[in-house]
C-alpha cells in the first residue's frame, strides 16, 4: 500500500498531509486517486456480482465503470511517459463495459487498487521540472502536459466513481423492492 496512516477512516485521504516522495504540485491527484481506492472498497463491500453488468435506466453498468476506471489511468499513464497504447491496451479498451460473468467485483476493484498504487509509485518518480512538458493524447495526439494528464486521470477517476456510486444506490434499490 502506497500510504497507510492507521487512521483511514477518520479523515478524507486529502486531510492526512502529504504523500512522501511526490511533488507538492502531484499531491491533490495522488490524494483524489487515493480517495477513490478507498471509497470504492467501501462501497462495493458485498456488491453481488449477479448485477455487476446491470444496466439500469440504460446506464453505464457497475462492471463497465470498474473495468473504465482502470483503462484511463492505466492509458494516462501511457501517454504520460510517451508511449503509445499497447495491443493489449487497445485490447481492454474494446472490453470495457462488455459483460462477462467470469469476473467478479472484487476482482475489478483489485485491478483499479493495483493501477493506483502503480500510479502513485510513477509520481515519485516525477521530479517538478518535467510536470509542464508537452505531451500527446491519443492518435490524434491531442496537446497536454505531464501535469495536465495526471490531473485528468485523477478528476476522471472521481467522476466515474460518482457515477459509480448513483448506480449501485439505484441496484441496491431495486433489488429491495
Amino acid at each position: 500500500m502506497a500510504y497507510s496512516s492507521g487512521n483511514e477512516e477518520q479523515y478524507e485521504v486529502w486531510l492526512r498531509g502529504p504523500l512522501p516522495d511526490i511533488s507538492s504540485y502531484l499531491q491533490p491527484a495522488a490524494h483524489a486517486l487515493l480517495q477513490v481506492r478507498e471509497d470504492l472498497r467501501k462501497h462495493t463491500e458485498n456488491f453481488p456480482d449477479k448485477l455487476l453488468w446491470s444496466e439500469p435506466c440504460g446506464r453505464a453498468s457497475i462492471g463497465f465503470h470498474l473495468q473504465h476506471l482502470t483503462g484511463v489511468l492505466d492509458r494516462m499513464l501511457a501517454y504520460d511517459k510517451e508511449r503509445p497504447l499497447s495491443k493489449a491496451q487497445f485490447a481492454y479498451l474494446k472490453k470495457e463495459g462488455l459483460s462477462n460473468e467470469k469476473l467478479t467485483t472484487k476482482q475489478l476493484v483489485d485491478s483499479f487498487d493495483e493501477k493506483v498504487e502503480e500510479a502513485v509509485d510513477y509520481f515519485k518518480t516525477l521530479p517538478e521540472s518535467i510536470l509542464t512538458e508537452k505531451r500527446t493524447v491519443g492518435r490524434k495526439k491531442l496537446p497536454s502536459t505531464v501535469i495536465g494528464l495526471l490531473f485528468h486521470a485523477a478528476e476522471h477517476a472521481q467522476r466515474h466513481f460518482g457515477q459509480l456510486l448513483v448506480t449501485i444506490s439505484v441496484l441496491k434499490t431495486d433489488e429491495a423492492k
